[in-house]
């Protein structure tokens, strides 16, 4: 997708901007909207998924739980935010999002400038390991921690 001024419109309920959807790591993600000044995107936490520990050393990013619990590692403390609570992550700061309630969490997430974020999810979409999946990210602009970080 071609970054640049925002446009007027309406992405349907339910719906990724051009009808795009992604699978990574099981996660299910869905553009809402973008620019260069932001990019929106909604997920579907299957429980049990989780995003390791990573860093965002150029984007702020913000997550409004819709439904479910989320818990959460913030530069290692441990928290949680549930529905209706908005987690907010400054760039340069680690974090961790964990689906430990056994149930599937929705969440909106937005970042700060966009970046390339947009152009990684297409390059993530469908990949199985995460080895992969840490390697393509930190060339965009995300830095996942070692395994013992959380």
């Amino acid at each position: 997708m071609t970054i640049g001024s925002e446009t007027a419109g309406v992405t349907p309920a339910g719906e990724g901007l051009s009808g795009v959807v992604w699978d990574i790591l099981g996660q299910t993600y869905k553009p809402l909207q973008m620019s260069a000044a932001s990019f929106a995107f909604d997920t579907l936490f299957p429980p049990g998924t989780f995003v390791p520990p990573h860093i965002h050393p150029e984007q702020d990013e913000y997550i409004r739980v819709l439904e479910g619990r989320f818990d959460l590692w913030l530069d290692g403390a441990e928290s949680a935010a549930v529905a209706g609570d908005l987690v907010r992550l400054p760039r340069g700061g680690a974090h961790g999002i964990f689906n430990k309630s056994g149930a599937a969490v929705r969440a909106l997430f937005w970042v700060a400038p966009a970046l390339d974020l947009y152009e990684l999810f297409t390059k993530l979409d469908g990949l199985t390991d995460p080895g992969e999946v840490v390697r393509i990210s930190a060339m965009h602009g995300v830095t996942f921690l070692p395994p013992t970080a959380a």
